[in-house]
C-alpha cells in the first residue's frame, strides 16, 4: 500500500506549484498580494501531483547516480524502447517500431518543432475547443492560423461536432490536427467509434495529425485508452505523443516519448532537433515503465475515490455546478456559469476570497467561460479542505448578492 494521504511540503524546491502561479496564473510578479500568504493557498492549479513520485522510479535514478558521470546522454539503449514497448502492448495492445521512436524534452516543446516542420506558412492548425492552450501557443509561435472546433456540451458531457470538424478539416489550407487523447480539460476518453469518425475525415483530407495522449494512462477504473495509433495502423501522417510525466508526476525530469510513422518528417525531426536526454530522466523514465504498474494501479483507485467525494461534495455544497466525473486525467472540469457571469475571472475571485489556486475556463482557448479546472491529484484532506473554500467563498457571494439587493 502507498500513502497518497501524505502532505508533503513542497516548498523552496523551485517548484512551479508554489512559486510560479502569480507569472502563469495572473501574469504578475511577486508584487502581487493576496488576504492569504503564499503558504495558506491550497494549490489546484497546475497539472502535477501532490503525491510522491514512487519508490521504484527514485530507486532507479539512485542507481544512476552510483554510475557517477553524466555526460552528455541520449537513449541509445533497446533497453528502454522495450520498456515503453512492453507498457503500450499491456495497456493498450497497441505496438509501434523502434525506429519510430524519437525522444523530446517535453511534448510542449514537440508540438512547437512539429507545427512548424508540418505546416507551410499560409497553413492551417485544427483542434477541438475547449482546448489545452499550448496547441494554440504552438501555432502562434509558428505564426501558423489556428482553427477551432467547438464540441458539443450538453448535460456535462462533451462530444465532437462532426459536421462542423469534417468542414473544417476540408478547408484546403487545414493541413495539421492536433488532437489530445484522452481530452483535456474535459476528460472525455474517446470511443473507439468517435476515434474512426475522425479517422475517417482525417484520412479524406490528407491532415496531419499529432496525437497527444499524455494522460492516457491516468483513466478512472472503468476506462480503456485507445490509441489513434491502432485505430489508424496504416497512417503515414501520424505523430503520438506520451510521456511518464503525468502518470508517474515526473513533469520536471522533461522526458517525452514522440512517435513518429513517416520517414520524411522523423528525418527532418531529428537533423534540426538539438536533444541530449537527462541521464537521470531516463533512468526514472524507464523503472517507470518496468516497474511503475502497481503504483499506478494504487493511485487510480485513490483519485477514483477524490472525484467521487467532489461529485458528492459539490452536489450538496453547490447544487447549480454542472459536474461530471472526468473519465480520464486527474483535473476536474466544473460549469460555474448558474453562479457567475461570463466575463468574471474565476482565478481572482478564487484566490482572493477562498484561498484556493485553480485555473478558469479563460485559459483553454474558447467555448470554456464560466468554468474552473481543479486538479484533484491532492491527499483527502487537502481536497476536502479546496471544496470547502471553494463552496463557501461562492455562496457567501450570493448571500451578499442577496442581501445588497
Amino acid at each position: 500500500m502507498y500513502n497518497f494521504d501524505e502532505v508533503i511540503d513542497r516548498r523552496h524546491t523551485n517548484a512551479m506549484n508554489t512559486d510560479g502561479f502569480r507569472g502563469y496564473i495572473f501574469h504578475a510578479d511577486d508584487s502581487m498580494t493576496f488576504p492569504y500568504k503564499d503558504e495558506e493557498f491550497i494549490r489546484m492549479w497546475v497539472a502535477d501531483m501532490e503525491f510522491a513520485t514512487p519508490d521504484v522510479v527514485i530507486d532507479g535514478m539512485r542507481e544512476r547516480l552510483d554510475k557517477r558521470i553524466f555526460g552528455y546522454t541520449r537513449v541509445f539503449e533497446k533497453s528502454y524502447y522495450d520498456a515503453l514497448a512492453a507498457w503500450c502492448k499491456a495497456r493498450y495492445d497497441w505496438s509501434f517500431d523502434r525506429k519510430e521512436l524519437v525522444m523530446s524534452n517535453g511534448i510542449i516543446p514537440a508540438l512547437f518543432e512539429m507545427v512548424e516542420y508540418i505546416c507551410k506558412p499560409d497553413e492551417k492548425v485544427l483542434f477541438l475547443t475547449p482546448s489545452y492552450a499550448y496547441f494554440k501557443y504552438a501555432a502562434e509561435a509558428g505564426n501558423r492560423e489556428y482553427v477551432c472546433s467547438d464540441l458539443v456540451y450538453e448535460d456535462g458531457r462533451y462530444s465532437i461536432d462532426f459536421d462542423d470538424f469534417a468542414k473544417k478539416a476540408a478547408d484546403e489550407k487545414t493541413s495539421l490536427l492536433i488532437l489530445c487523447n484522452p481530452h483535456n480539460p474535459s476528460g472525455r476518453v474517446w470511443t473507439e467509434e468517435e476515434l474512426k469518425g475522425l479517422a475517417k475525415i482525417i484520412e479524406e483530407n490528407s491532415l496531419w495529425v499529432i496525437s497527444d495522449e499524455i494522460h492516457c494512462d491516468l483513466l478512472r477504473c472503468n476506462q480503456k485508452h485507445i490509441p489513434l495509433g491502432k485505430v489508424m495502423p496504416d497512417y503515414q501522417r501520424l505523430v503520438t505523443c506520451m510521456a511518464p510525466s503525468k502518470t508517474f508526476n515526473l513533469a520536471g525530469m522533461m522526458i517525452s516519448n514522440v512517435i513518429i510513422r513517416d520517414e520524411g518528417l522523423r528525418s527532418v525531426w531529428l537533423d534540426k532537433h538539438y536533444n541530449f536526454d537527462n541521464p537521470l530522466s531516463i533512468a526514472a523514465a524507464q523503472s517507470a515503465y518496468e516497474k511503475g504498474q502497481p503504483w499506478l494501479e494504487e493511485l487510480r483507485v485513490y483519485l477514483d475515490e477524490n472525484f467521487r467525494f467532489t461529485q458528492e461534495y459539490l452536489a450538496e455544497h453547490l447544487p447549480k455546478a454542472k459536474f461530471r466525473i472526468s473519465e480520464a486525467t486527474y483535473l476536474a472540469w466544473v460549469d460555474l456559469n448558474e453562479y457567475f457571469e461570463p466575463d468574471e475571472n474565476l482565478p481572482l475571485f478564487f484566490a482572493y476570497k477562498a484561498g484556493v489556486l485553480l485555473e478558469g475556463g479563460n485559459m483553454f482557448v474558447q467555448h470554456s467561460d464560466g468554468f474552473i479546472r481543479l486538479n484533484l491529484a491532492c491527499p483527502k484532506a487537502t481536497l476536502a479542505e479546496g471544496l470547502r473554500r471553494i463552496c463557501e467563498a461562492v455562496n457567501t457571494k450570493h448571500t451578499e448578492k442577496y442581501l445588497g439587493e
